[in-house]
């Protein structure tokens, strides 16, 4: 990865997840810097580009002064350079305390990275007494006031960083030796690529593998992918005759796509679940931020918060198709808001039909619990929710252009290719729903046409999202005839 940073930087794909995440992680790291009292950023910056050199000669002289807590320190050792999130002068030297977003407390993923910077330091004369990982508790709950000890988890992450030590001056060679050179490495895919998030470079480096390959099969975990991948399975012709693979919609998936063949249809099962529906037919999607620090009272961490539904529903059999929707205002809690609004707008005992129906399920639940007086109303809404997926993971409805998956967003091309009305990439402004999570936040801070704007696409992105469903139903009834 290294080397392709340096050498074919073009080839870096950054789609909306790793955008929000490396908000995320700005967020977090910026917070943490106050988890032990006062202390001194060091970050430069020589126009709009990081200064590294004057962030090195300002980490010496805080050094120098006795500064307890130095954020971003920076150090460089032969042409090796790391910057420290936090610095913590303790216990006679200094501790290294790596600050993450994430949740889950993985002290092997990121010992290396610790490392190595606890090398560098120490290479520069720096006595290093511990070091940390700083993770978000994702029990914490959001009561009004931040409470940085509390939001925190600090793990003493020594054991681990002591194993990656030492391979460090052997890794530290190669990876050097690599660096120097402009001939391409050639390093084969494999778990590292996935962990502990997908690579940015993945569609560079798998861009010589068969179109399908395992690396597309259905609900396969990445781990056993590279595993047969690695016995020269990569090709679903190859690895559908291998017999190491017994699933039934993975084999399906395989099937259609060697041997080229269309739309399967099982008719008495799309009959069977369109029995379950009625009318009036309600058509539910919603759209929700993560707020990596809890903004709203009782939430934690990444709580999914709902701040957007759109809602098609047809009173009648052959009646009208019908739309109401709602956005909340940015920079607010939109909960309650939201919540009296389904209560307006979704009678009670009606059928109402999601695309995956457990997210909208699980809002609806966190949001009865939150506002006991419409739980009533909110929890016979959730408990007469249907599930659009189902006749697609159930095997019902299948077309090989669907690739083994059976969200909205592969159905829909699949069912109808050609429709430009049912086409993401025709929106404004926001085209998924990474670009809403990340527009609304943002809307409080933009100047009042901007504002205008950018809640138009946000429902305009929102209602695509129920008028698709309304299509997948309406061509599972032609199916089912």
């Amino acid at each position: 990865m290294a080397w392709l940073k340096k050498y074919k930087p073009e080839e870096i794909k950054v789609d909306s997840q790793v955008i929000a995440r490396m908000d995320a992680g700005n967020e977090v790291g910026d917070l943490a810097m106050g988890l032990f009292g006062d202390y001194t950023e060091v970050t430069a910056f020589d126009g709009d580009k990081i200064d590294i050199k004057q962030m090195i000669e300002n980490t010496k002289a805080e050094i120098e002064k006795g500064t307890p807590v130095i954020c971003e320190a920076s150090f460089e050792y032969n042409g090796l350079y790391c910057a420290v999130d936090i610095l913590n002068k303790e216990n006679g030297g200094f501790s290294i305390y790596e600050v993450k977003s994430s949740t889950k407390y993985d002290k092997a993923v990121y010992a290396a990275d610790v490392a190595y910077q606890k090398y560098v330091l120490e290479s520069c004369g720096v006595n290093v007494t511990g070091t940390y990982l700083i993770c978000l508790n994702n029990q914490y709950v959001f009561n009004g006031a931040l409470n940085l000890e509390e939001l925190f988890g600090i793990h003493d992450i020594a054991d681990s960083v002591a194993v990656e030590e030492k391979n460090i001056a052997a890794n530290l060679s190669i990876a050097e030796r690599i660096l120097k050179s402009e001939k391409e490495p050639d390093i084969d895919l494999s778990v590292c690529c996935d962990k502990p998030y997908t690579c940015a470079f993945w569609g560079y480096c798998s861009r010589n593998l068969p179109k399908p390959s395992v690396f597309n099969l259905y609900r396969l975990h990445f781990d056993k992918k590279i595993e047969y991948y690695k016995k020269g399975l990569a090709d679903f012709n190859d690895l559908f005759y291998s017999a190491d693979i017994t699933n039934a919609k993975q084999l399906r998936q395989m099937l259609f796509a060697i041997s080229d063949q269309g739309t399967y249809i099982e008719k008495d099962g799309i009959r069977d679940f369109l029995g379950t529906l009625s009318y009036p037919l309600y058509f539910l999607d919603f759209e929700t931020i993560q707020p990596v620090i809890p903004q709203f009272i009782g939430t934690k961490p990444y709580a999914q918060i709902p701040f957007q539904y759109s809602l098609h529903y047809i009173e009648k059999e052959g009646g009208e198709l019908l739309h109401k929707e709602f956005l909340a205002e940015s920079g607010t809690d939109p909960r309650r808001a939201i919540a009296e609004s389904l209560c307006r707008d979704i009678p009670m005992n009606v059928c109402v039909t999601a695309y995956n129906k457990g997210f909208e399920c699980g809002r609806i639940k966190e949001l009865a619990e939150t506002f006991p007086d419409l739980a009533e109303h909110l929890l016979n809404i959730r408990s007469n929710i249907k599930d659009l997926l189902t006749p697609f993971q159930s095997g019902y409805y299948y077309n090989r252009a669907m690739g083994g998956s059976f969200s909205i967003k592969s159905v829909l091309p699949a069912i109808f290719p050609n429709d430009p009305s049912l086409d993401y990439h025709n929106l404004d402004g926001v085209h998924n729903g990474g670009e809403a999570m990340t527009v609304f936040p943002k809307i409080k801070d933009m100047p009042p046409e901007e504002q205008k704007t950018a809640r138009h696409n946000l429902l305009k992105y929102c209602e695509l999202d129920t008028f698709a469903m309304v299509k997948v139903w309406q061509e599972l009834v032609r199916a089912a005839k």
